[in-house]
């Protein structure tokens, strides 16, 4: 069965997150997802592969997976998307981001609207799976069709996962997430918020080995 999306790996920002286009092949229509940073580039692929944006998703709140929200908004005109749990990150992404980079950031893109069970774009679907941990409105996508999963800071290869150091951390509910998504095929390919992609199989292997 030939693929019906379209996934462009970007990496931005001076902490290296990866942005994802995901092209619906049928209609072009695109989907944005952590647009972290260096919006120009982002237009410049965008531009490249001739597709046409329709929503910016956020995995989650976090500022260096949101920098550039607000610059795509405008330059595109469509909605930005988060779970709600996550909107006071959002609010106060330009001081986390001035603090921890050293620099001065524009204002963060306001939210259209809340992610809840589905996004739906051009002729694609792909299921939102609330994965709470790293932060409270974390969330992971997953379309079993085409066996891809978009799991933002959820867990990276090479057996790490997202911190919960955090005061609105959860280790308790980011192991609950994790048994969540290893109960998925194992075929399925991850792609994570940093780092290369991996097989889901590989980290279903591991855990299988905890006691």
């Amino acid at each position: 069965m030939a693929e019906k999306l379209q996934v462009i790996s970007l990496t931005v920002g001076q902490l290296q997150t990866n942005c994802y286009l995901m092209v619906d092949k049928s209609s072009r229509d695109a989907l944005i997802v952590d647009p972290g940073d260096d919006a120009d580039y982002i237009i410049r692929i965008i531009s490249d592969h001739q597709c046409k944006p329709v929503k910016i998703i956020a995995t989650h709140g976090h500022f260096d997976h949101i920098l550039a929200a607000a610059e795509l908004k405008l330059a595109f005109k469509i909605p930005f998307y988060i779970r709600g749990e996550d909107n006071f990150l959002v609010d106060r992404m330009k001081t986390s981001a001035d603090h921890f980079l050293g620099i001065t950031t524009s204002e963060p893109a306001k939210v259209d609207g809340f992610l809840k069970s589905k996004v739906t774009w051009g002729k694609s679907t792909m299921e939102i799976i609330h994965t709470p941990g790293h932060t409270p409105g974390s969330i992971c996508l997953y379309s079993k069709e085409e066996k891809i999963l978009f799991c933002g800071d959820l867990l990276f290869a090479g057996r790490s996962v997202g911190r919960t150091d955090f005061a609105y951390s959860s280790q308790k509910d980011l192991e609950k997430s994790l048994k969540r998504i290893f109960r998925l095929p194992g075929e399925t390919e991850v792609y994570p918020g940093h780092g290369e992609p991996f097989k889901l199989q590989s980290w279903q292997f591991i855990a299988k080995l905890d006691p």
